[in-house]
């Protein structure tokens, strides 16, 4: 079974004539890593909206590990995992603060949940400062944060949204080896990124969106091949265009 279908997905903002997704049908396997790339105003954003359940799906059907996004949204929230390239977290916490909180709305138990949060502080490097107002932290800092609490209840779907934005490099390879490991675990990842290079060594398959819809899908390697590229942003450039997005 698949953990992720996407059949006949199209979305239309209200007051607006323009469907910014048409017709968009997709699949991820369990264990993947599928990358979901294209130009600003692509549609990448309203796609992982709808999947997550930020937006509600009109028309068209998402299913999660079998179950209905729209009907069955309780359930398939304990399936996923969402990182936004925004920060969502409390600033007037502190970081195990806000490890409890949100682990608590994911249900997680008292004894689990500290457990938890302790176990994700230590793995991104936020033990020592466990205590401190993240308000008082580094961009990278707060963007470790930002994928723990993703990370909380263990999801089977993780669904990252320019994960590594505005991080170092050590910040950046370390939270890549940690995605690598969770992932050879079983974590099916979804994973958008403008670092196509990154992109290029994480994905086992990609799909390119434009002007909403699906332009391609496929592995990278058979991308390259079938582009007669030599990297992943080759390949963007030639099926998108080089003109500037808005």
């Amino acid at each position: 079974m698949d953990v992720l279908t996407v059949s006949s997905l199209s979305y239309t903002y209200k007051n607006s004539d323009h469907a910014v997704l048409s017709n968009i049908n997709l699949h991820v396997g369990k264990g993947e890593v599928f990358g979901v790339f294209g130009p600003n105003g692509a549609g990448k954003t309203t796609l992982l909206s709808l999947v997550t359940g930020i937006l509600t799906c009109r028309l068209g059907v998402i299913s999660i590990l079998g179950k209905d996004a729209s009907t069955q949204r309780k359930n398939v929230n304990q399936i996923i995992g969402y990182v936004p390239q925004d920060f969502a977290f409390y600033e007037e916490l502190s970081a195990i603060e806000n490890l409890i909180f949100f682990g608590a709305m994911y249900g997680l138990k008292e004894q689990a949940l500290d457990n938890r949060a302790k176990e994700l502080l230590e793995e991104f490097g936020l033990m020592n400062v466990a205590e401190r107002y993240v308000k008082e932290f580094s961009g990278g800092m707060k963007r470790r944060l930002n994928i723990a609490i993703g990370l909380l209840h263990k999801p089977q779907l993780l669904i990252l949204d320019e994960p590594t934005v505005g991080v170092d490099v050590q910040s950046r390879l370390a939270i890549m080896s940690y995605l690598k490991k969770i992932n050879s675990e079983g974590t099916t990842i979804i994973y958008t990124s403008h670092l196509l290079k990154e992109a290029e060594e994480f994905c086992s398959r990609i799909a390119l969106i434009d002007k909403g819809k699906v332009i391609a899908i496929d592995t990278i390697a058979n991308l390259l091949i079938q582009n007669q590229c030599k990297s992943l942003e080759e390949v963007f450039i030639k099926l998108t265009g080089n003109n500037y997005r808005d």
